[in-house]
């Protein structure tokens, strides 16, 4: 098993059970090795299409309609914030932004390029 620290932000925060506060729900959770994002995701309750800018300890991991970070195996330790596809990301993730690999890559498969600044779920 594996501990992970989950960080629902905005209208996700429903799926944090008792955790739950209007704004955010922490969770604290143990959860079998190998488990990945996608899993997470399944084993709350949230539907892809309500996840949205997704960070993993601090680096961007995903954004909404790509669907970039479901594969990624999680670690022991691993802190998950996931926002709703509505939610505005920092400023200052915006341009340079850490990302995670898996993102990049999709980013750079796009036809439409890089960035933009607003998604619509399933876009890509």
């Amino acid at each position: 098993m594996i501990n992970l620290e989950v960080w629902l932000y905005g209208p996700l925060a429903r799926y944090g059970g008792d955790a739950a506060t209007p704004t955010h729900a922490q969770l604290l959770l143990q959860v079998p090795e190998g488990t990945t994002v996608g899993d997470l995701v399944k084993q709350l309750g949230i539907p892809l299409e309500e996840k949205g800018i997704t960070f993993i300890n601090g680096q961007l991991s995903d954004m909404p309609g790509l669907a970039a970070d479901l594969e990624r195996v999680l670690e022991d330790g691993d802190r998950i914030g996931m926002f709703s596809p509505g939610s505005m990301w920092p400023f200052q993730y915006r341009l340079g932004a850490n990302m995670a690999p898996e993102l990049q890559e999709k980013l750079e498969k796009r036809e439409q390029g890089s960035l933009h600044h607003s998604y619509k779920a399933g876009q890509e």
